[in-house]
């Protein structure tokens, strides 16, 4: 592993010309760092340069985010007091979702959903090493739901045929990263857009937009096909669908411009309803922000 830091945002992104309506919720983004005050995990797949709650906190105030749920990184492991910190800091705007064992005590439960964490997150992702297997996963929700937790997953796409079926049986709402992380080159036919689709006819299921940079990134960095891919989804399933910046960006192909997302919510939820749905109703249907 190289532990040279590699920043991976933009430190000054763009001024977005859309303005998202009152409440709109950035629903999933990490937190790294400070490296002196919250170490990385010894077995990260790199060493990313800090990108700790000030900076983020200060890019929503650029982009018109006044709430967010900072998503647990591979990069602080099981320690999830790096999101703790920042969910305290945020005062009733900012939430999370925390990285935790299969086999986490019910009272650390108890603890993290108290501390601000509403859902756990299991990675199925090659680059992320070998973790929980779905049927654990899947038989800790039995844990979560008296807590009002939810699952949240993330996986290469060609597994969603296998998961699909195990994650149906869940006791508590799934919620599937970053549109499943399909090929949006290939378009909404392809198999596994479909079963996305098909995942998503079931209300067990929400599914984030978020990542139409990474399902489509090839150059001129327009997102195109990636953005046709999330208007779908948001227009077919419009109570389901959360959105998310997925700032700092780690274990990209580029570094995005996070106001240039921004200014992609318009052609992904083209109507005020849409965009109301998405950014406001929807996260805080899931997420419970306090009043």
């Amino acid at each position: 592993m190289n532990t040279e830091p590699v920043l991976t945002y933009l430190p000054e992104p763009s001024q977005p010309g859309f303005s998202p309506p009152l409440r709109a919720c950035d629903s999933h983004v990490h937190v790294f760092g400070p490296a002196a005050r919250f170490p990385f995990a010894a077995t990260r797949n790199f060493t990313p340069a800090d990108a700790p709650r000030e900076t983020l906190f200060s890019l929503h105030r650029k982009l018109g985010i006044s709430r967010c749920v900072i998503v647990q990184s591979a990069i602080h492991g099981f320690d999830n007091s790096v999101v703790e910190d920042a969910i305290s800091a945020g005062r009733g705007r900012y939430l999370g979702v925390a990285l935790a064992p299969h086999d986490v005590p019910d009272a650390e439960l108890r603890r993290l959903m108290a501390a601000g964490f509403r859902g756990v997150r299991f990675n199925f992702m090659k680059h992320l090493g070998q973790g929980a297997t779905v049927q654990q996963a899947v038989a800790l929700t039995h844990r979560l739901a008296p807590l009002g937790m939810h699952l949240q997953v993330h996986f290469d796409s060609s597994l969603i045929h296998d998961l699909g079926p195990v994650l149906k049986t869940s006791a508590v709402p799934v919620v599937i990263d970053h549109m499943a992380r399909v090929d949006a080159r290939l378009g909404a036919d392809h198999a596994d857009f479909r079963a996305l689709c098909t995942l998503m006819e079931d209300p067990l299921f929400y599914v984030k937009v978020s990542g139409a940079d990474r399902i489509d990134a090839s150059p001129p960095h327009t997102y195109a096909h990636g953005v046709a891919l999330a208007r779908r989804l948001v227009e077919s399933f419009p109570d389901r669908c959360l959105w998310g910046t997925d700032w700092p960006h780690p274990n990209h192909t580029h570094v995005p411009d996070d106001g240039a997302l921004v200014d992609l919510l318009p052609a992904i939820a083209p109507t005020p309803d849409l965009q109301d749905r998405l950014l406001v109703q929807n996260p805080q249907r899931l997420y419970q922000f306090p009043a």
